[in-house]
């Protein structure tokens, strides 16, 4: 059975050592690449003219 004080420490106060001495510098830089993965309004036209007609 856990010791109910150390439980309520951990989750009162985290642990911030690591965030403390992080460094951006180390962190890459990326370009980020949106994806459009909804089709566009005339696809949909198009494909409901196909299923109607």
């Amino acid at each position: 059975m856990p010791h109910p004080a150390s439980s309520a420490t951990m989750s009162a106060k985290p642990d911030m050592a690591g965030i403390e001495k992080f460094s951006k510098s180390k962190v890459k830089k990326i370009a980020t690449q949106e994806k459009n993965l909804l089709p566009s309004k005339e696809t949909m036209e198009k494909e409901k003219q196909a299923r109607e007609g």
